[in-house]
């Protein structure tokens, strides 16, 4: 199930946890069945016959040939979640990457466009009954907004204990501005609401751009419907400013936009619909 893009010089490989249809509708309580069935252009990629969410969690290799850069790293393997689908798994997500070309000693970065669960999980690595960093020769970069917050937020202590803490005890982390530019071919774009601290990346590399879209956009269906807003969303309202915005910004563009929970083929480019709003035009479409 993995995907690669080239972007310029830089390659982008997707590594697939999990790949779900339905079972999602917590995340966007409005997108129920009925309300998404008359979107035709999410069939079949995005949703199935009866109108079930398609859904994915992957985490995104961005290799510009001098770096190797994690986006984010979903949920993980061992760990007790409160969503009884995504504790303690066991899947083959450390193998898939080293299949793709990257074992976890090849990483130097790691970046969180915020610290949701389904964000950091293999940050680290159930190892003799101690959880250590997966990438221990990576710098960990969080945005310095984003753990303001977070560090003093209780209901998120479980996934700070397990996957957050370690990195930062090891002296693995480093927070950085919302615009932060790693190098030249990758910077951050804060895109706010989702949490107060959450950042998009762009990628450009000889004429060629990309966006990671980060949580910002669930699902392509907020493309048409940018009202309908994540029960995760920190602030609701900051959310749909922040994706009209990007959505204006990046449509009719060039610009490649992969999703961080788009279902395959993950990537494709912002058109405008007569009927208003958004979609997302993929490969041969």
């Amino acid at each position: 199930m993995n995907e690669v893009w080239q972007v310029g010089r830089v390659k982008i490989t997707r590594v697939v946890e999990m790949e779900v249809a339905g079972g999602t509708r917590f995340i966007l309580p409005d997108a129920t069945r009925e309300a998404v069935r008359g979107y035709r252009w999410l069939y079949p990629h995005f949703m199935d016959e009866e109108g079930n969410l398609v859904m994915s969690i992957h985490a995104l290799v961005v290799d510009t040939g001098e770096r190797r850069i994690v986006v984010d790293t979903c949920i993980g393997n061992d760990k007790q979640r409160a969503i009884p689908t995504w504790s303690n798994l066991q899947t083959s997500f450390l193998a898939d990457l080293e299949t793709a070309g990257y074992p976890p000693s090849s990483i130097d970065t790691v970046l969180c466009t915020h610290l949701h669960v389904d964000h950091v999980g293999w940050n680290t690595m159930l190892l003799d009954g101690e959880w250590v960093p997966t990438f221990g020769s990576a710098r960990y970069l969080v945005a310095e907004t984003e753990w303001r917050y977070w560090k003093d937020v209780d209901s998120s202590q479980d996934v700070l204990a397990d996957s957050v803490r370690p990195v930062l005890e090891a002296g693995l982390v480093d927070f950085v501005p919302m615009d932060h530019r790693l190098c030249d071919e990758v910077w951050l774009e804060p895109t706010p609401g989702h949490t107060p601290g959450h950042v998009s990346v762009r990628i450009a590399s000889e004429g060629d751009d990309a966006l990671i879209t980060g949580d910002c956009i669930h699902h392509p269906c907020q493309m048409t419907r940018t009202d309908w807003c994540s029960s995760a969303d920190y602030d609701q309202g900051q959310g749909r400013e922040t994706r009209e915005s990007l959505l204006e910004r990046y449509a009719d563009s060039e610009v490649l936009v992969i999703g961080t929970h788009f279902a395959t083929p993950t990537a494709g480019h912002v058109k405008r619909r007569d009927e208003g709003g958004y979609y997302l035009r993929v490969s041969g479409d």
